[in-house]
């Protein structure tokens, strides 16, 4: 399958009833539409910020870089989650990995596999541009994520994340 191509999903395949889905590249009229969905699951409007990556990751490293949208596939075409990532290298000796730094799902279709074909595309993306790692990072206290990053394989790895308050 090449970059530009879809992956189809559906409910059915993931164990569920209802309607099926599309994985895609984003595209610019989709950006509304994955601004105001982050915004109902973080709290936080980012319509600048997401715009902005979008409109990057179609000019600079395109190859490395992936913004994905899940689409429903009937008659709205509605967003039903999206994820972003790229490949990143060299941090702290890191060999080159594949970094998630977004995915969400609306809550009306968690668990009926969105997310979990979201991240097998990015999955994807990330082998097909020759990467065997890829890694996230969750608050410890989001446990609805990480119990699905752990149910897709994912496990603490060798870094640990710092901090401090800059005043």
């Amino acid at each position: 399958m090449t970059e530009n191509e879809t992956s189809q999903g559906t409910f059915e395949a993931a164990g569920q009833s209802g309607d099926g889905f599309v994985i895609r590249r984003a595209r610019r009229e989709d950006i509304a539409a994955v601004a105001a969905l982050d915004e109902q699951v973080s709290g936080v409007a980012k319509d600048a910020y997401l715009s902005e990556l979008f409109e990057s990751y179609q000019t600079r490293r395109a190859e490395q870089r992936f913004f994905y949208v899940a689409e429903d596939s009937g008659e709205e075409h509605r967003i039903l989650g999206f994820a972003i990532g790229e490949i990143r290298a060299w941090e702290f000796g890191s060999t080159p990995c594949g970094w998630v730094f977004a995915l969400s799902v609306e809550p009306g279709v968690r668990e009926e596999g969105v997310g979990e074909a979201l991240l097998r595309h990015m999955s994807d993306g990330f082998r097909r541009a020759g990467v065997r790692k890829l890694r996230t990072m969750v608050r410890h206290r989001n446990h609805l994520l990480l119990s699905f990053f752990r149910s897709e394989g994912l496990k603490a790895g060798p870094y640990l994340q710092l901090e401090k308050e800059l005043r």
